[in-house]
């Protein structure tokens, strides 16, 4: 990876902060995507062209993966492939709340390398390059210090609070929550939560970005069977993903009802 991709990152995503910015989130056009796969807004679309154009350009031979480009098999033949959520939150954007954010991440051989996110409205930009650490507006971040789950800040949305979802009874844990995938890792990674859990199929392009800002603060990340996370996949779907501090991400695995 050359030195200066991740400035290029960061660059990119400020820049799509001040695009994303100039529409109103309660105002602009929405179209609902195709077997219910969410909302789509004019921002998004302007954020993924404005990124797309200035990424490739600077990136020729990188490939790309972003939610708002139709994907095809050309990124499977790159090193490096740019993994892009223009607008991680749509949903949250669209109420005007402020807790969109900007994902971009540039994964090498299926390990993220370089990575932003950046919530324009809140004035927090993360951003970590691999072995170098982990950084939120230029201060250092590491993960918090939590070594059990038992009492822990937890990430999540409600339904994982379910019985089914676990073992024996469900653990005890705070649970929070935010709509950004994006967001939720980056609390991890500054210490404001333990972790983070989502079991359902995520995109590639909602934790790429994420997953190696906390593993550079010093968390640890899977998928939900415990398997690393291995982007650039030929279909860009992960089996959710759990990630916190080493031991309170342990334990979430094993207290984790196995799926037959």
């Amino acid at each position: 990876m050359p030195a200066h991709d991740l400035s290029l990152l960061v660059n990119a995503a400020q820049e799509a902060g001040k695009i994303a910015c100039m529409y109103s989130g309660p105002t602009a056009q929405v179209w609902d995507k195709p077997d219910g796969a969410g909302p789509v807004t004019e921002a998004d679309l302007a954020v993924n062209d404005a990124l797309e154009q200035r990424l490739r350009s600077a990136r020729p031979d990188y490939g790309w993966l972003s939610e708002e480009s139709l994907d095809n098999s050309e990124r499977q033949n790159c090193d490096y492939v740019f993994i892009v959520d223009p607008i991680d939150g749509t949903r949250s954007f669209i109420e005007g709340s402020q807790t969109w954010a900007h994902s971009l991440a540039i994964a090498h051989k299926g390990s993220v390398v370089a990575a932003v996110v950046y919530l324009p409205l809140r004035n927090k930009l993360y951003y970590a390059s691999e072995g170098q650490g982990a950084f939120l507006n230029g201060q250092v971040i590491t993960c918090s210090s939590q070594t059990r789950l038992e009492g822990a800040q937890v990430l999540a949305a409600k339904p994982m609070t379910e019985s089914r979802h676990w073992r024996d009874a469900v653990p005890v844990f705070a649970r929070g929550y935010r709509p950004s995938l994006a967001y939720r890792m980056a609390l991890v990674a500054d210490g404001s939560y333990d972790a983070m859990l989502t079991l359902r199929p995520t995109w590639e392009w909602d934790i790429a970005a994420g997953d190696l800002i906390l593993r550079e603060a010093g968390a640890t990340s899977s998928d939900r069977f415990g398997n690393p996370l291995q982007f650039n996949n030929p279909d860009p779907r992960l089996d959710g993903i759990v990630a916190g501090t080493p031991a309170v991400q342990t334990d979430i695995l094993e207290a984790l009802k196995p799926v037959t």
